[in-house]
């Protein structure tokens, strides 16, 4: 049986998908839940599993190439003897128009399949985040060595752990690995030093008088910004005096809390106040969300920008916050989280104070009801309710709201409590 390996959808969307790189080589064995591909969706790099044995026969788009969701990018064959078949079929899909019909695969019965455009049976993939990695062999060796995988750390593509990395750990010498069985991709990653986290890439720097072309997640920026044209907006803006919160975040800074946790858990902790300002627009009504989820804007090294969502934020305590927001940064900036951990914001945060930016205005992302920007603290001269003048910190935040469900007093409304909160008992915030 010969079964096509479609472009999965890897988020709500994602419209196409790049090859980062193939894990198998065309002949390769492949093992039902074993890596063959690495996609980049407009997010984040996800490693596509089969859920079938057989072998990789024939690659339809190789790595650096880029294909439409649904569409065949190589062809999965059952046994050797097909492989030849396999890549004829291959061939003469490649060479066939992009509107021509691929031939189609037997039916699969024996797993769940999905379809594409021609209604052809896809070959089921699962998508995995990178957080543990670990192939079929190295799963097993880990068994029989008696290796707690979970406490390795993967020398693989994308910090994957190969049988390698558990023989090391159980004291034994690494089996080399063959080079014809390796595709570059993870010959480059043994090589390299071994990290939990896979680095970010390096960016070239830009030619002038040259236009490069928007890499795969600024192109899902730019959908995102055209789609926020269409949403009617107000903007509402409050000056928050912040020697109190600086006097928090100084005493609990060592513990590994950061001013961007800080604010989160004000933000959530006050959303609970105000539903509305946590909720969002549908054709139907107002979706009112049923848990804070607090995302926050943070730029990649490559181009563009990701919103990791701190899920939940309200319900967690200041220090396991922290500790989350600084694993989500570090795996966004790999290209390692699940579309779930970026696509689920019901609020979202965009800090450019840690710049120095004094105040400015931030587009709504779609799908959201209300985006916080906030500006650097900085020393102001301030009078109080008395009259008396002085110095204080003082911060300038301003809220873009979807006007279709939100008012110009829900959004005053949550200013002004979340001014107070930051105010006058900053110190709740770690209770």
């Amino acid at each position: 049986m010969i079964r096509e390996v479609f472009m999965p959808a890897l988020s709500s969307t994602m419209t196409e998908g790049k090859i980062v790189s193939w894990t198998k080589s065309p002949g390769d064995k492949v093992e039902k839940g074993e890596t063959v591909v690495i996609v980049e969706s407009d997010k984040a790099d996800m490693d596509v599993e089969s859920f079938y044995e057989g072998y990789l026969a024939t690659i339809v788009v190789e790595a650096g190439g880029v294909a439409p969701v649904g569409s065949a990018i190589a062809l999965l064959a059952e046994t050797d003897a097909e492989i030849e078949e396999a890549k004829k079929q291959g061939a003469a899909a490649a060479a066939a128009p992009a509107t021509a019909p691929a031939p189609t695969p037997e039916p699969v019965a024996t797993a769940p399949a999905a379809q594409n455009d021609n209604g052809a049976a896809a070959t089921a993939i699962t998508v995995t985040s990178g957080r543990l990695i670990a192939s079929p062999r190295a799963k097993k060796l880990a068994k029989q060595l008696k290796v707690d995988i979970k406490t390795l750390v993967g020398s693989g593509p994308h910090g994957r752990i190969v049988a390698q990395d558990v023989e090391k750990a159980a004291g034994q010498t690494p089996t080399p690995v063959a080079a014809a069985a390796v595709a570059p991709a993870a010959v480059a990653a043994a090589v390299a030093p071994a990290a939990s986290i896979p680095a970010a890439p390096t960016v070239p720097p830009p030619v002038p008088g040259q236009v490069t072309p928007f890499n795969t997640m600024q192109q899902a920026v730019v959908r995102n910004m055209n789609a926020s044209l269409t949403v009617p907006v107000f903007r509402v803006s409050y000056s928050i005096t912040t020697n109190a919160l600086d006097a928090l975040y100084q005493q609990i800074k060592p513990k590994g809390v950061t001013m961007t946790g800080l604010l989160a858990k004000a933000v959530a902790v006050t959303l609970t106040k105000h539903p509305i300002v946590n909720a969002s627009y549908t054709d139907a009504g107002i979706q009112y969300n049923g848990s804070i989820n607090v995302a926050v804007a943070v730029a990649m090294p490559d181009g563009g920008l990701i919103t990791p969502v701190l899920r939940g934020a309200d319900q967690m305590d200041i220090y396991s916050l922290s500790r989350a927001w600084k694993d989500l940064v570090a795996r966004s900036r790999s290209k390692q989280l699940q579309p779930e951990e970026y696509t689920t914001g019901t609020f979202t945060l965009s800090n450019l104070g840690m710049f120095g930016v004094d105040s400015f205005d931030a587009i709504l992302p779609p799908g959201t009801g209300s985006i916080l920007a906030i500006g650097g603290a900085k020393p102001t001269v301030v009078a109080d309710e008395n009259g008396m003048i002085g110095v204080k910190k003082q911060m300038t935040v301003n809220m873009t709201c979807d006007h279709r469900i939100i008012y110009g007093a829900d959004g005053a409304a949550f200013l002004k409590d979340l001014a107070d909160l930051i105010e006058n008992n900053p110190q709740s915030l770690t209770l």
